[in-house]
């Protein structure tokens, strides 16, 4: 039963980062191709946490090889920098003078990308024990 449980929670749990992968891609996109002199770093930024929730997301999708092995590191990366941006962009506004995925520790979007990584964490533990 637990098993069951802890599949359908990581379907879940893929399912949100894909809808991140395409929402912070279809954002950075927009942001990098007609506003990127307004606000360089942030926008920069957009684009690397597209990237990071699209191999998150495959990361945690595929369950063998190379992708099993990048699972972890890719989660830890994109703790870090939440709890980086997040911590900028308070701390310098200045160098965020428009939002990205996750300044403000994600505040934009409720603190999902804050709680994201964690909860992936948990799962990915869980799923290897």
């Amino acid at each position: 039963m637990a098993n069951k449980q802890s599949m359908g929670i990581g379907r879940l749990l893929i399912a949100v980062y894909g809808v991140f992968a395409l929402s912070a891609t279809a954002r950075a996109s927009y942001q990098l191709f007609r506003k990127f002199d307004e606000a360089p770093i942030a926008y920069s930024l957009s684009l690397v946490s597209a990237i990071t929730y699209i191999l998150v997301t495959i990361s945690l999708a595929r369950r063998a090889g190379f992708w099993q092995k990048a699972a972890k590191p890719l989660v830890f990366f994109e703790l870090a920098g939440v709890l980086l941006v997040g911590t900028l962009s308070i701390v310098v506004p200045s160098l965020f003078k428009h939002p990205s995925v996750w300044s403000e520790y994600g505040i934009g979007y409720g603190f999902l990308p804050l709680i994201l990584p964690i909860l992936a964490l948990f799962w990915l533990r869980k799923r290897s024990a």
